[in-house]
């Protein structure tokens, strides 16, 4: 009796929180831009939360990330020898204004 009072607590617990714990980036971001960036955590380039942090209350933000995007570079991070090439793989206009909208809106 209480393994199944102590499953149907966590199986509540995650069909209410589950969803919340876990980001997931559009398609374009997993094919253009995740093999140097992930949701949480930096590979070789920064984290979206962490992009997202740094633009956070900017209300050219979305602007200033489709710029940055689109002419590459470091952006202020210290990534060593690593510097974003412009578009990154390719990237077109309207993929890079779907990543920027989803990394502005993680910080809200």
């Amino acid at each position: 009796m209480k393994f199944l009072i102590a499953s149907m607590v966590a199986t509540a617990y995650l069909v209410i929180a589950g969803p919340a714990l876990a980001v997931d980036m559009p398609a374009v971001g997993k094919a253009k831009c995740g093999a140097c960036h992930a949701v949480d955590k930096k590979l070789v380039g920064p984290s979206y939360i962490d992009v997202s942090a740094k633009y956070k209350g900017d209300k050219d933000a979305a602007g200033k990330i489709i710029a940055n995007v689109t002419k590459g570079g470091m952006f202020g991070w210290k990534l060593g020898n690593q510097s974003m090439p412009p578009r990154g793989l390719a990237a077109s206009d309207a993929d890079i204004k779907t990543m920027a909208e989803f990394i502005i809106g993680l910080s809200k």
